[in-house]
């Protein structure tokens, strides 16, 4: 089912200040897709997702659930959030404590009077499908915040919904489950078919899930496109940050050359993947810290052979990160735990033009 969502703004009043938490967003989310809204706290993204499904009132916009208008303040429809066909899954699960697992699933059904015969069979299919089949009447106070979150997503599976939502449903579990959690979650949605919108501010969560991210700041939509896309060819410094970590260099574009852009930097001359901007212009150059490839000693010249030397080196388990000092530039490079490499060593490497993206300031 597709989303589709038209000029929505939302303000909030606090001590006498407007707060503008959506600036007049369009986004179309496509049906049977994980779309992703990623941003930092503020951006509003869970403010985007509870105007979708009905818990907050735009003042401004319209929003569509496949045909259905399900909000316009022009032809004044609201319709309630029961009768949006949607489920929820919240970043607390909201579990009722003083259920069981089948009375916590079979709550949807029960308040719409589905038959008894009905629920059961339908609880039951949804508990399997979330591998919690067996668990019917464990109570909700014995499960684990693993298994609380399947609960949570057969809850919100089980009427049947055109739509789930996702709102960062992962942040209470530790490092390890909410890996192994995601993991599942992804092949659950993808057996489903399902259109899912997902809320985070976690970048690996939305690269991992997704199928189309769009990243959110100050109340608008700054970029949207698949994980790689965004990781490897964002448009956007702010998004090409905010994605993971990078380098980021002023630059300025000397030259178009062979198919590549060529720019003056901090670093020097690097040739770098096209882009279509003015010879002149002011643009960033960002270079991911995994696509540094150290070499101890220095290099003779040549295209994107820089020289420098390493100021500080901090082992993380799969790799040391390094700060290179090149000239008036500071670097982050990961490096080999295998690499023989020590504080002041002197250093070279070569970037790969594909790998030198420039981004808008």
């Amino acid at each position: 089912m597709e989303i589709r969502i038209c000029g929505v703004s939302k303000y909030y009043y606090s001590e006498g200040k407007t707060i503008k938490a959506l600036d007049d967003v369009n986004l179309t989310i496509p049906a049977n897709e994980i779309f992703t809204l990623l941003g930092p706290s503020g951006s509003g993204k869970t403010t985007l997702l509870r105007c979708i499904v009905g818990l907050e009132m735009p003042d401004t916009g319209e929003i569509r659930i496949g045909n259905d208008v399900v909000w316009s303040k022009e032809k004044n429809i609201s319709v309630p959030p029961e009768k949006r066909g949607l489920g929820m899954v919240f970043q607390t699960y909201a579990i009722w404590p003083h259920m069981n697992v089948f009375d916590n699933v079979a709550y949807p059904l029960q308040v719409r009077n589905v038959p008894k015969d009905v629920i059961r069979q339908r609880v039951a299919e949804t508990l399997r499908f979330v591998q919690m089949e067996g668990f019917e009447r464990r109570p909700a106070t014995k499960l684990s915040g693993g298994q609380q979150q399947r609960v949570a997503l057969a809850r919100a599976l089980v009427a049947a919904p055109k739509v789930i939502l996702f709102d960062e449903p992962l942040s209470n579990l530790d490092a390890k489950l909410r890996e192994e959690t995601r993991k599942e979650l992804r092949a659950f949605l993808g057996k489903l078919q399902i259109t899912a919108v997902y809320v985070t501010h976690d970048r690996v969560e939305a690269l991992a899930l997704s199928d189309s991210i769009a990243v959110m700041r100050a109340g608008q939509i700054i970029e949207i496109g698949t994980p790689k896309k965004i990781y490897f060819d964002a448009d956007h410094r702010f998004v090409a940050d905010f994605i993971g970590r990078a380098n980021l260099i002023k630059a300025t574009v000397r030259a178009d050359e062979g198919g590549y852009t060529v720019v003056e930097s901090g670093l020097g001359r690097i040739v770098c993947q096209h882009r279509d901007l003015a010879i002149g212009s002011e643009a960033t150059l960002c270079v991911r810290p995994e696509f540094i490839r150290i070499v101890k000693g220095t290099g003779q010249a040549g295209s994107n052979l820089l020289n420098g030397r390493i100021e500080s080196l901090v082992f993380v388990g799969e790799a040391y990160e390094a700060e290179i000092r090149v000239g008036d530039e500071q670097l982050l490079a990961k490096i080999d735990p295998d690499a023989h490499l020590n504080e002041g060593d002197d250093v070279s490497f070569t970037l790969d033009p594909a790998h030198c993206l420039l981004v808008a300031l």
